[in-house]
């Protein structure tokens, strides 16, 4: 087990609560936007929490796209995307018509609801989430437990077998997705008391 994790930063979002909850699970990762420091990592996590456009610019404007799809594409590092970073995982989305970085077959699309007084978005908060199929990621972790999202674009799949999790949100939507060495969670694990700490530390421990 190889536990050189390293966080990426695209200048977007969550990257030091990300690290503390690391940093209490004794993984002390670093925070870091060189290639070098990417490509040399055993592990990746990607966070983010703001506009898929204005990510997908940064991660272009830091020179880190090449060295990403080198990093989890040819060497098939492990990487694990959280919220906005699971979302740009995917092939394209609607929040400012861009394309991601394309590992997998999904897109990313804005909620749409009927009952706008009963569902909220963002979709905030806590919910539930189903287990799609077995994974590492999900050791220990019981079907319907509860994950904290914040978001208001969620990922469409368009390859069944990519969805790790589910949640129900008027509709169904993807809050997981898993192919090979490339995990993606919704929800936010930093942020969800004991079960997101497991998740996390099951990351570690692949």
């Amino acid at each position: 087990m190889s536990n050189n994790i390293l966080i990426v930063d695209y200048e977007m979002g969550n990257l030091n609560s990300v690290r503390k909850k690391f940093s209490r699970l004794k993984a002390n990762p670093i925070i870091s936007s060189d290639p070098k420091d990417i490509l040399n990592a055993d592990k990746i996590i990607l966070p983010g929490v703001g506009h898929f456009q204005k990510a997908m610019e940064n991660l272009k404007k830091l020179n880190l796209l090449d060295v990403l799809q080198e990093a989890i594409t040819v060497k098939q590092k492990p990487i694990l995307g959280i919220c906005l970073g699971m979302q740009l995982m995917t092939k394209h989305s609607e929040e400012g018509n861009v394309d991601g970085l394309g590992w997998f077959d999904a897109e990313v699309i804005k909620f749409k609801v009927q009952d706008n007084l009963k569902f909220k978005i963002p979709h905030m908060g806590w919910n539930q989430i189903q287990i799609s199929k077995e994974s590492s990621l999900m050791k220990n972790i019981p079907a319907a437990t509860e994950f904290y999202f914040v978001h208001s674009y969620h990922v469409k799949a368009n390859e069944q077998n990519d969805v790790l999790n589910e949640t129900e949100y008027e509709s169904t939507f993807p809050s997981a997705i898993e192919k090979n060495n490339i995990f993606g969670v919704q929800y936010h694990p930093e942020k969800s008391h004991d079960l997101g700490k497991q998740l996390l530390q099951n990351f570690i421990d692949l």
